[in-house]
């Protein structure tokens, strides 16, 4: 089974490299906008999840330079997650908020559409 896993998710990295998005070009004011608006998110993910891959393919897409974590190889990624979002499930989006106060996103429709609306905009 581990063999399986390993040839799948090899197959997934290599699919998602061969067939990676370009991302959109913006003027550098705005992109330095987007940029200073994406320093509040931060993805928890597994490097070979289909779902993550969908994720990131949106944020390169939308040449967002969102930080990412990876939850399975990293012991201090997973705790966070665990301890803030509270699952142990990938991909989970954390939004700190202006206010302080911090929301975690799961499902990768939920986070592909939230960053969809909140970058419409600096399209």
């Amino acid at each position: 089974m581990r063999i399986i896993h390993w040839f799948v998710g090899s197959l997934i990295l290599f699919l998602d490299w061969l067939t990676s998005p370009r991302g959109i070009k913006r003027a550098s004011h705005i992109q330095a906008s987007v940029n200073a608006k994406a320093q509040d998110l931060t993805l928890y993910q597994y490097k070979a999840c289909p779902f993550c891959v969908k994720v990131r393919r949106s944020m390169k897409r939308q040449s967002l330079p969102i930080e990412t974590r990876d939850a399975k190889r990293c012991a201090k990624a997973k705790q966070e997650l665990l301890s803030g979002g509270g699952a142990l499930k990938v991909p989970c989006l954390r939004v700190a908020n202006a206010d302080g106060k911090v929301h975690w996103m799961y499902e990768s429709k939920e986070i592909i559409a939230y960053l969809e609306t909140q970058f419409a905009e600096a399209a």
